[in-house]
């Protein structure tokens, strides 16, 4: 048995356990003993803390993957059931969509077809927005009814200086005009073999698309210009013109060139910059020209007094060519440069002419009219008419 150590005092020998420091050294050991398991204790928490966050953190993705993936594909059973439909006249899968409520609701034939899926809807209409067509420039509006209207306010109401005490005039009270913008139905028919319908390379979406567009595209182009207003828009050259200087609302206003079917010889420029300050100056800060090529060929070639030349071309590509500064619409319905014709047109289109056209469109499927091709009937509403009459001006290739 081992003996305990001893240490001397006063000649004495005394165990370590009755030594002074002897309560102290077993106070520190215990101390160091609780702190060291305290702090394995406190690792221990963190370690388990963290585990836990990161367990949280892999479920919070795996969960979210899911939800994304659902917000990805939200539109494949759309687009699926829109191209069965095409290619094969199945249209159970649009009729379930519409049980379901989903975005994309399918109408009944009698009610002109199925509602395009999103993908080739977004198609057709940036194709429309990036051709010569008026609505380039034109304000554009999407409505859910059979029809537009537009309030103009076009007098002034009246002003005038006052003092305190003076007497004050009554000021003219404004005239408010109503435009109403009925809304047709435009059309396409384009037709493809059923063969080619069935070769799962063939983009039937992307084919059809294009072709709507371009059915719609010169239709509408032409209407905004010179339509009749029957059963389609009503072109802005189909309104009553007089001469500029005796204008009158419900009338556009029009400026000769001083030669009849041709600009006058020798001031070729000068019935263009009459042209241009003919308009008030609220609407030459957006206004721009609308002319078909040919005229464009004859303008391009005018030069001021100092030999420059009018015309500038766009300094980027898609940006339009300018005269006097101000942008060019290249429309070829405008009439070309004849006896009377109106073939220039400057104003600001955007208070000038309003574009009025329902956001959906349908399509529907005919496999029996023109075998063996299937025929698709493609339908849309839209309308358009002059909002403004003084934002608009024509210069007029006559004498007077």
């Amino acid at each position: 048995m081992t003996t305990p150590e001893t240490k001397s005092r006063g000649g004495e020998a005394l165990p370590i356990a009755q030594h002074p420091n002897a309560d102290l050294a077993t106070e520190m050991t215990g101390f160091l003993t609780d702190f060291s398991a305290f702090q394995a204790d406190i690792k221990s928490r963190l370690q388990q803390q963290e585990d836990r966050m990161t367990h949280l953190d892999r479920k919070t993705i795996s969960r979210a993957r899911p939800a994304l993936s659902t917000a990805v594909e939200a539109e494949v059973p759309h687009q699926k059931a829109f191209n069965a439909y095409l290619r094969s006249g199945d249209d159970d899968a649009l009729r379930g969509l519409e049980l379901e409520g989903k975005a994309l609701s399918s109408s009944i034939a009698a009610d002109g077809g199925y509602l395009v899926d999103p993908q080739t809807s977004d198609t057709i209409r940036g194709v429309l927005k990036s051709t010569a067509s008026l609505r380039a420039v034109a304000n554009v509006v999407n409505v859910e009814a059979t029809s537009f209207e537009v309030l103009v306010d076009h007098t002034e109401m009246g002003a005038g200086w006052a003092s305190e005490t003076g007497t004050q005039t009554e000021t003219d009270t404004p005239q408010i005009e109503r435009i109403q913008i009925p809304l047709h139905e435009l059309s396409a028919l384009p037709k493809a073999s059923q063969r080619l319908l069935d070769d799962s390379a063939f983009d039937v979406e992307g084919w059809l698309a294009t072709r709507i567009a371009d059915k719609f595209a010169t239709s509408e182009a032409a209407a905004f210009i010179s339509g009749d207003g029957v059963d389609k828009p009503k072109g802005f050259l189909t309104h009553s013109t007089v001469l500029n200087t005796g204008w009158t609302w419900g009338n556009l206003g029009y400026v000769p060139t001083g030669s009849s079917g041709d600009f006058a010889t020798g001031e070729a420029a000068d019935s263009v910059v009459t042209l241009v300050y003919s308009l008030g100056a609220k609407y030459r800060a957006n206004a721009s020209f609308v002319m078909n090529s040919k005229t464009a060929g004859a303008v391009r070639k005018m030069k001021d007094a100092d030999g420059r030349f009018l015309w500038s071309d766009g300094l980027a590509a898609g940006e339009p060519s300018r005269l006097m500064g101000y942008p060019v619409l290249l429309a070829e319905d405008m009439p070309d440069i004849d006896e009377d014709a109106f073939a220039i047109a400057f104003g600001d289109f955007r208070a000038g002419y309003t574009v009025a056209e329902r956001p959906d469109l349908r399509i529907l499927r005919d496999p029996f009219s023109a075998k063996p091709h299937v025929l698709f009937y493609a339908t849309k509403r839209v309308g358009g008419d002059v909002s403004d009459f003084a934002a608009i001006k024509l210069l007029k290739f006559s004498a007077s």
